[in-house]
């Protein structure tokens, strides 16, 4: 076999690039991932089923199609306003954890943004909030119902801001918290 010249069919090789795995949950998971979650998952099933399933002809689509005219808006995280990084709570308890952030762009934001919940714990049912559109530099606070886990430990969640659309943009906004019987 050593010295033999094989020409392989382009159309087969393209074939066998997309193998790696076949299951669409686990490409879509991975699409988003890669992107720093900036599309939801019907978003990246949309890029990756135009493309056969192929993640990276996905990713690159999802840029030849994004990059000449979008418009991202901008969140910077200002500080934690209740509940502190590594705070101490009791097990199942209520709380409202409350972030600062602000419009950290030049441009409002767009109607119809959100606060939502994207990996981590989850710290009760809530997995997304509304947020108003705030205008260039301006700060607000935003305020989520959750409850502390039933069993003792460090624990932690992380949420982003995203548009109607479904384009998460922004720091990545944390709970972490300290679960400590009383």
């Amino acid at each position: 076999m050593e010295g033999m010249d094989v020409d392989l069919d382009p159309e087969l090789m393209q074939k066998f690039s997309c193998l790696g795995t076949t299951d669409k949950d686990v490409l879509i998971s991975e699409f988003q991932r890669l992107l720093g979650f900036q599309l939801n998952p019907a978003g990246c099933a949309f890029f990756l089923d135009m493309t056969n399933w192929n993640l990276q002809a996905a990713i690159g689509a999802y840029y030849d199609f994004e990059s000449p005219n979008i418009s991202v808006p901008s969140m910077s995280f200002v500080e934690d306003v209740t509940i502190g990084e590594g705070e101490s709570i009791p097990p199942d308890t209520q709380f409202i954890k409350t972030w600062r952030i602000q419009n950290s762009g030049a441009e409002a934001w767009p109607p119809g943004v959100c606060l939502k919940y994207v990996g981590g714990d989850q710290f009760g049912h809530v997995n997304m909030v509304m947020v108003r559109s705030l205008e260039p530099q301006e700060i607000a606070d935003v305020s989520v119902q959750m409850c502390s886990p039933s069993r003792a430990g460090m624990y932690q969640g992380q949420w982003r801001m995203c548009t109607a659309t479904g384009l998460y943009y922004g720091d990545v906004i944390w709970v972490i918290l300290s679960v400590e019987k009383a």
